[in-house]
């Protein structure tokens, strides 16, 4: 009886302790409850060289490689199951490309051009475009 009492005492606290956060974090199951903070972000990257600027109004992309931009509505982002919000920030930006900003929290994001790192890692998802790159709070 006693060791039930401690193994189940372990396992609740265990779910109160962060969990670690590594690149081999593949199987994170994103939350449908969404995040309730408004945090703007820039995210970017080159070759091809792009952006997205998160703001409390609008979620903006764009290209200078193609000179496209485009203006999505602010969405709020879902979160990682079990991670804090800051973690992972997933943004569905309701359109028929399948358009997805993705923000994950790094060790240290490299832009390739500068060598500056960043605190946060980004892919922009949209139709079979995937870009990849950094990420950082306004």
């Amino acid at each position: 009886m006693k060791t039930l009492i401690f193994c189940t005492l372990l396992l609740a606290l265990s779910g109160c302790l962060p969990a670690n956060s590594t690149n081999n974090d593949t199987n994170q199951v994103v939350s449908s409850n969404p995040t309730t903070e408004k945090q703007e972000f820039q995210a970017f990257g080159n070759e091809p060289f792009w952006s997205v600027k998160v703001s409390p109004s609008e979620i903006v992309y764009s290209s200078l490689a193609t000179d496209e931009k485009l203006t999505f509505p602010y969405v709020t982002p879902l979160a990682a199951d079990g991670r804090f919000p800051d973690t992972v920030r997933v943004y569905r930006l309701g359109d028929e490309g399948n358009t997805i900003l993705i923000i994950r929290k790094s060790n240290g994001c490299s832009d390739t051009m500068s060598d500056n790192l960043h605190p946060y890692s980004s892919l922009f998802i949209r139709g079979d475009m995937v870009l990849e790159g950094c990420a950082r709070k306004s």
